[in-house]
């Protein structure tokens, strides 16, 4: 049994005391959103509710739900994660195993390409008149098309191919006859899963909360994502709808109203926490890429 050191001791006391404080500081907020959608708004906007949820009340989830342009966002951005994900997730493993290899001829002066990228683009106005000019301009791959690809993750993909894969077993599957298709879905991918994993938790969150390229190009609202109905509820308050006409003063329609903003936040959210418990295994393998050597 290895003994600690007094310096040993006084480290991991600091360490988990300030690891408790983050994990509270974090952990409130959720919390207080979760408890205040089951609340009482009278309760909230008093101030009475502080952690846990006070006067049981579900007529907010009852509203949200009755709400049909609530339904088609959350609908839209279903589709819009899930094909968008499966989209970028091709592309990247498709770009990043080629470069990965050595024996690929002008991979160097690819990547410096790609990489360019990052810090210089066109611009949003000639963005927006080249998405206008490919006819992309209300439909559903104006969502997806012009972040189908991301070169940061092409990066980290590409370096997990590099040092956790032995070129040994690419050498050997070429001699036994292999092609690179095959090399890529017989070797390469089943031993990438934790970098996938990351990927796939990435580019998912990402479409999840996307609500710019909504603003700038779509404009039916059938189509609007989940986000830009939530964003018209938060910062717009367009909860006219949502609140029933009969509501006998303005006080009890804020109270309403304020209800309704902590429930769709926590409907908002629960399908990206729902996905990380499924990839955590991986995930936390896939963030350490180049942290260890050997």
């Amino acid at each position: 049994m290895q003994i600690e050191s007094r310096g040993d001791r006084i480290f991991n006391i600091i360490n988990y005391t300030i690891l408790t404080l983050v994990t509270i500081i974090v952990m409130y907020p959720l919390v207080f959103v979760l408890s205040a959608s089951f609340s009482d708004p009278q309760t909230v906007l008093r101030g009475e509710m502080l952690l846990w949820p006070k006067g049981v009340n579900l007529n907010s989830y009852v509203k949200i739900f009755q709400n049909k342009d609530i339904i088609s966002g959350f609908t839209n951005t279903l589709v819009y994660t899930s094909l968008g994900t499966l989209i970028n997730l091709t592309m990247t493993i498709l770009a990043a195993y080629p470069l990965s290899r050595k024996d690929f001829v002008g991979r160097n002066a690819i990547m410096a390409l790609l990489v360019f990228t990052m810090f210089f683009s066109g611009g949003l106005i000639p963005t927006y008149l080249l998405i206008k000019n490919l006819g992309m301009l209300n439909t559903l791959w104006v969502m997806i098309i012009p972040n189908a690809v991301s070169i940061w993750n092409i990066i980290i993909m590409r370096t997990f191919f590099q040092q956790s894969i032995p070129g040994e077993l690419q050498e050997a599957a070429t001699i036994d006859g292999c092609s690179n298709i095959k090399i890529l879905t017989r070797i390469i991918l089943p031993l990438s899963m934790p970098i996938i994993a990351v990927t796939i938790l990435f580019y998912a969150v990402g479409h999840w909360n996307a609500f710019f390229n909504a603003l700038l190009y779509l404009s039916d609202k059938d189509k609007f994502p989940l986000q830009l109905i939530l964003r018209e509820i938060l910062i717009q308050g367009q909860t006219n709808d949502m609140v029933k006409m009969s509501t006998e003063s303005a006080i009890k329609q804020q109270r309403e109203v304020e209800g309704i903003k902590y429930a769709v936040l926590v409907v908002a959210n629960i399908p990206v926490l729902a996905l990380y418990p499924f990839l955590q295994r991986y995930f936390v393998k896939g963030v350490m890429i180049g942290a260890i050597k050997g």
